[in-house]
């Protein structure tokens, strides 16, 4: 199947930097997911799925026999986590769009609880300390902490865009902020661009969020929220 390594490793310039086009294709689909998740729409889910794919093949680039940059086990990580996720919010989201009948958008945007604020807070934070210690064991891209810091980061955000929770784009921003620097230094060109585009989407995301869920706290008739 020579066509398909073709298509695995083929890759474009910018400057000085090799970018594989299956990172810049993976990242699309991501962008479209994130679009899709604004929108409160169900396919966002499946769609987020096929850039996770995509996206864990380039940062675990020694698997599949490239060399030239350190794998990122944090990122890698992730994707295998979107995609578990994925599956729990694509049902759920479905469920929801289901019992609200034909028109009905997929989730209904709400502020999330004090008490799972602080559970976010404190898993962000724990998690990170737990998971900087195995990720270095494992040889994962220094600083570990940061690697670390981004998979809570996506666990969490991702658990609480299926949740339909307003703050889990705040939580995206928090990944955005630790991961561009580190995927800069690291290589990971195409993805951090697009992580900086995502720390500005996230904020209009936010404030989207935060205003459907004013209009539909002023109208709850409407509304059809799964536990």
């Amino acid at each position: 199947m020579d066509w398909f390594r073709a298509a695995y490793d083929a890759t474009f310039l910018v400057g000085d930097q090799q970018i594989y086009w299956r990172e810049v294709i993976g990242n699309l689909f991501g962008l479209a997911s994130a679009l899709g998740g604004l929108r409160r729409k169900v396919w966002a889910w499946p769609v987020g799925i096929v850039g996770n794919i995509l996206l864990f093949t380039v940062f675990m680039g020694s698997w599949f026999g490239e060399t030239t940059r350190a794998d990122m086990l944090g990122q890698a990580g992730r994707q295998i986590m979107f995609i578990a996720v994925s599956i729990y919010g694509w049902y759920r989201w479905r469920q929801t769009e289901r019992l609200g009948g034909v028109g009905t958008v997929a989730v209904h945007p709400r502020w999330a609880s004090w008490r799972a604020r602080v559970g976010l807070l404190t898993g962000m934070f724990a998690g990170t300390l737990l998971l900087t210690p195995l990720f270095r064991t494992l040889g994962s891209y220094e600083p570990v902490w940061a690697d670390a810091w981004i998979f809570m980061g996506s666990v969490l955000a991702t658990y609480g865009m299926a949740k339909g929770w307003v703050e889990f784009w705040l939580i995206w921003v928090a990944v955005d902020l630790v991961g561009v620097p580190l995927l800069f230094s690291a290589g990971y060109w195409a993805t951090a661009l697009m992580y900086v585009f995502y720390g500005l989407f996230t904020l209009f995301g936010f404030f989207a969020w935060w205003r459907i869920s004013r209009q539909e706290s002023a109208d709850p008739d409407n509304v059809v929220v799964t536990a």
